[in-house]
C-alpha cells in the first residue's frame, strides 16, 4: 500500500501500486476535483503536479508517486500563481461547461512556476489539456493577464 503525499498531507493508498493516481484521488481519497476524461492521458483534465511537474494522473502508477509530492486543486490556493490564475480566468470568462478546469488551472500553475513571462508559443507548448468548449483565446489570455499580475507583485 503506497504512501502518497497529497496537499502536504500524507495518506495510505489502499490499493495496488499499478493502479493509477487518478482513482486513489477520486475514490479512496474523495478529492473529486481531478476529473477523468479520456483515460489515456490525452486530454488533460485529471492533471495534477506532481514534484511541481504537470502529471496526467489517468496513466500514472501509484508506485511511480509514493513519497513525491502532489497537488491537486483542492490544494492549488497553496501555489503562488493560483490567486492570480483564479483571478484571470474569472476577468476573462475561460470556463463554460468547467470539465476540464481543474486540469487546465494546474497545467497553468505548473507553467507560471517555470516560466513567469509565457509567450504564445510557450503556452501552445505547455497547456495541451483539451477544452471541449473550445475557449483556447481566452485561456491564453487568461494566462498572459495572470503572468502580468504575478510580474507586477499583485499576488
Amino acid at each position: 500500500m503506497p504512501k502518497l503525499l497529497v496537499n502536504g498531507v500524507e495518506r495510505d493508498a489502499a490499493l495496488e501500486d499499478t493502479a493509477p493516481l487518478l482513482w486513489a484521488l477520486r475514490e479512496y481519497l474523495g478529492l473529486t476535483g481531478t476529473k477523468f476524461g479520456c483515460g489515456v492521458a490525452a486530454c488533460g483534465a485529471c492533471t495534477v503536479l506532481v514534484d511541481g511537474q504537470p502529471t496526467r494522473a489517468c496513466v500514472m502508477p501509484l508506485a511511480a508517486v509514493a513519497g513525491k509530492p502532489i497537488h491537486t486543486i483542492e490544494g492549488a490556493a497553496a501555489r503562488k500563481p493560483y490567486a492570480a490564475v483564479h483571478e484571470a480566468w474569472i476577468a476573462e470568462q475561460v470556463p463554460q461547461c468547467g470539465y476540464c478546469q481543474s486540469g487546465m488551472v494546474m497545467a497553468t500553475i505548473a507553467l507560471l512556476e517555470q516560466n513567469p513571462a509565457p509567450t504564445d508559443a510557450d503556452i501552445d507548448s505547455a497547456i495541451t489539456n483539451i477544452c471541449r468548449c473550445g475557449t483556447y483565446p481566452r485561456i491564453r489570455k487568461a494566462i498572459h493577464r495572470a503572468a502580468a499580475q504575478l510580474a507586477k507583485g499583485l499576488r
